[in-house]
């Protein structure tokens, strides 16, 4: 019986909704993705449909090569490597597919970012923050409760990786992760 793992990408590109959040939260890390595998191909989040325009927001596949990660040369950001059961990793991947087969369904949740800012929830069937999103996925596939509002869920939370068995297995500028192999980073972390 091998081991499944799944993937949170945390990080903080120079955009002005990343400092935005930067400068209300004073949070190191902006933006969350998932990944269900160790070398980061497709991660799957909320964010920008448009690299150049900022207000339109969907569900959609990520790569650290394509769309606003594209143009940073330094991407601050962590990799956490989380061990789940069989079912658990089943679960996420058919919620993931699930989004991305009605990706027109779903938005990104503005309202739910002003009023995270200022702490309050607003959470909506249909739309999702970024770390929402991932937040969801962890938390209908039985793997972490926070047991807060998940429109509250910001990128920070997943830092305290005793919440979900994960461990940090990358810190540093992401655009280097391609010359480093993150399944050989994750195996020496074990």
């Amino acid at each position: 019986m091998g081991k499944y793992y799944l993937y949170i990408v945390l990080t903080r590109t120079n955009t002005i909704i990343s400092r935005l959040i930067r400068f209300f939260k004073n949070d190191e890390y902006t933006h969350a993705a998932i990944s269900l595998d160790a070398e980061l191909e497709r991660m799957y989040s909320f964010g920008r449909k448009y690299t150049f325009y900022p207000f339109i927001g969907r569900f959609k596949k990520e790569s650290l090569s394509e769309g606003t990660y594209k143009y940073h040369d330094n991407l601050p950001g962590v990799v956490i490597e989380i061990e789940v059961s069989r079912q658990q990793y089943k679960r996420a991947k058919a919620l993931i597919y699930s989004f991305a087969s009605s990706k027109r369904t779903y938005k990104y949740n503005y309202k739910g970012l002003l009023y995270c800012l200022l702490n309050k929830s607003a959470c909506s069937e249909y739309r999702f923050l970024c770390s929402e999103f991932v937040y969801y996925i962890l938390k209908e596939s039985g793997i972490a409760d926070f047991n807060i509002s998940r429109s509250l869920v910001r990128p920070q939370n997943f830092l305290d990786t005793k919440a979900f068995r994960g461990a940090v297995i990358y810190k540093g500028n992401l655009k280097e992760i391609k010359r480093i192999n993150i399944s050989d980073i994750g195996l020496a972390c074990k």
